[in-house]
Parts: structure tokens; C-alpha cells; sequence
């Protein structure tokens, strides 16, 4: 039975949605990307924040050394450009699996997210405990 133009037309509609929701989850990876370098600079910044509230407040603060603060602020720096960077492949590898319908998720960048909150809950945590 031949296509109709009504059956090509609704393909391509449905083709394009896919497409431009692709492009969607590319905008937000950039978007989560973006939020995990601006708080890895925050985190390297946090012992600084910690003297100008102890400071402001009268009280004498003794945070953890720098190291602590210094080196979750970089490595969070790096995760996020990294995500930033495999998104942009991953954006460019999607619309080749949708028009030949062999697509698949990917893990890396979901496992890169995972490991960048676990990273920033585990040493926050234990650069609090050290501030006590």
C-alpha cells in the first residue's frame, strides 16, 4: 500500500518532535552542567564564606584547611565540563539513531550526574563535621 502525503507529513511532524526533544535534553545537561561548575566554585570559595559570616557574627572560626574546599571546587569544575562536553557528543549522536531508529540511552552522563551530587554531599559533609 503507498505512503500518502498525510502518512509522510505526519512522520516528519512526529520525526521533528523527537529531534527538537533531543534538543531539549541537550539544553538541560548544558543548563546541569553549568549548575555543577557554579558550585564547585562556590565549594572552593566555602572556607572563605565560612571566615566572613564567623567574622561578621563576633565569633572565631577555625575552618578545616583550604585543601578540603580547594579540591571538591575543582573536581566539581572538571565533572561539569566534562558532562558539558559528552552532552554536546551525545546531542550529536542522537539524530543519527532516531532516523535510523536504533537508538539507546546512554549511561555515562546519568553515572557522571550521580557521582558529582555523591561527591558534593560526601565532602560537604565531611567538611562540616571538621568545622565543629
Amino acid at each position: 500500500m503507498p505512503e500518502t502525503a498525510t502518512d509522510i507529513s505526519g512522520a516528519k511532524v512526529r520525526n521533528r518532535r523527537v529531534h527538537m526533544a533531543n534538543e531539549r535534553t541537550f539544553l538541560a545537561w548544558t543548563r546541569t552542567s553549568i549548575s555543577i561548575m557554579a558550585l564547585g566554585f562556590v565549594v572552593e570559595k566555602f572556607a572563605l564564606f565560612l571566615k566572613q559570616v564567623s567574622s561578621y557574627l563576633g565569633r572565631v572560626a577555625t575552618p578545616p584547611p583550604a585543601g578540603y574546599s580547594s579540591v571538591l571546587g575543582i573536581i566539581l569544575v572538571g565533572l561539569g565540563a566534562i558532562m558539558g562536553v559528552l552532552a554536546f557528543f551525545r546531542y550529536k549522536t542522537v539524530p543519527r539513531q532516531i532516523d535510523s531508529d536504533t537508538y539507546a540511552p546512554s549511561m555515562l552522563l546519568d553515572v557522571l550526574l550521580i557521582l558529582a551530587v555523591l561527591t558534593t554531599g560526601l565532602f560537604l559533609m565531611l567538611y562540616l563535621i571538621h568545622s565543629l
